[in-house]
């Protein structure tokens, strides 16, 4: 057997992420390491030798559907379609807010440090928040930054009535405290779900928690968005993280599903995962589900979001998911790319969860 590193990690904008770093020829960027899990020799996902084509869908959902010449795939789970549809719905809906009773909704980010990889995440953000017509305010922060500093930004967005979403982008530096810092933020402004009071409703039933985490959100969404059922499917969570895993579980028991999750201790995870109707991948490792641990006509919600060398791509690297999408794809009924898939979702989540916000304290249908 070889031990692989599991790790939990997300496409959210608020992933946690370490530099690239080269093993086995494998370029990796995930989060921090939690354990280890013994699957067998990692290896490199072998692509298929027939060629894919793509064709659309008749499906009135955005339905791209993959298939060979002599053998049927699943269908494609197009986030990126999906993404861009909610956008303009918030659009819609943030105009109509606008014309009503003449609130904007606002996006508050807080940056410490001058990370690139988040920085490019904050730009995104704020680049997405104005497409949809909302309001993006920005505090950029060096890194030798105090934690009282943060906090009061925080605490003037908290106050501030123009600002109905805060989020302070992760990682922090690490002399500051992070669950001092994300606890500050304001319940009714907690756009990211990160607040454990969000969270501990979203572990109790007949609770109903003011916001959902992004990325698990988006996942879900997903899932309805294509008419795939829930309820009373057995269904697979890969990685326990409190941004992906934790949350995509308690949603998905909200759903009445039977889950079960699998994690850096458990031991032959395929015989879970080869059970599953439903299975949400978190974990950061390349091509780590492979076909032989998926049961035929399961769906397939890939969060990972990994590159490895490619040396054919102009940057030297591919992305690539935590499932081997050339396998999978041949056994599962429905799958997400990566990327187009589970990325795209989060940052519309966000802009969703600001807009609830702002209609939740002005009281506007």
């Amino acid at each position: 057997m070889v031990s692989m590193i599991f790790s939990d990690c997300s496409s959210s904008a608020t992933a946690r992420l370490l530099p690239l770093s080269r093993q086995h020829g494998v370029v990796s960027l995930s989060r921090l390491a939690v354990g280890r899990l013994h699957v067998g020799p990692p290896g490199r996902c072998s692509p298929s030798s027939r060629t894919l084509t793509l064709h659309s869908s008749t499906s009135p959902s955005p339905v791209v559907t993959a298939s060979t010449a002599t053998e049927a795939s699943a269908k494609v789970i197009d986030g990126k379609s999906v993404a861009k549809q909610i956008r303009d719905e918030i659009t819609a809906e943030v105009s109509r807010m606008k014309d009503a009773i003449g609130v904007i909704p606002g996006l508050a980010v807080i940056l410490v440090g001058d990370r690139k990889d988040s920085a490019t995440y904050v730009r995104n953000k704020k680049k997405a928040s104005e497409s949809v017509g909302i309001n993006s305010f920005e505090v950029r922060l060096p890194e030798d930054s105090t934690e009282q500093e943060v906090l009061k930004f925080i605490s003037d967005f908290n106050d501030d009535p123009s600002v109905h979403g805060i989020l302070v982008q992760l990682p922090l530096p690490s002399h500051m405290n992070e669950q001092n810092i994300l606890n500050a933020v304001s319940i009714e402004k907690d756009v990211d779900g990160f607040h454990p009071l969000n969270i501990g409703r979203l572990a109790m039933r007949d609770r109903e928690p003011l916001f959902v985490p992004c990325t698990p959100k988006g996942c879900i969404e997903l899932l309805h968005r294509y008419d795939i059922g829930i309820k009373g499917k057995r269904a697979v969570v890969i990685g326990r993280s409190n941004i992906v895993g934790m949350p995509a579980a308690l949603l998905l028991q909200r759903e009445d599903a039977t889950i079960s999750i699998v994690h850096s201790r458990t031991k032959n995870p395929e015989e879970f995962t080869r059970q599953a109707d439903i299975i949400i991948s978190a974990v950061g490792q390349p091509n780590m589900i492979r076909g032989s641990w998926i049961k035929p006509g399961a769906v397939i919600i890939d969060v990972g979001i990994n590159p490895v060398e490619d040396t054919k791509s102009p940057r030297g690297y591919r992305l690539v998911g935590d499932v081997c999408y050339e396998e999978a794809c041949k056994i599962a009924s429905a799958i997400t790319p990566v990327p187009g898939g589970v990325g795209p979702m989060t940052i519309a989540m966000l802009l969703s969860n600001t807009l609830t916000s702002a209609k939740r304290i002005h009281n506007f249908q």
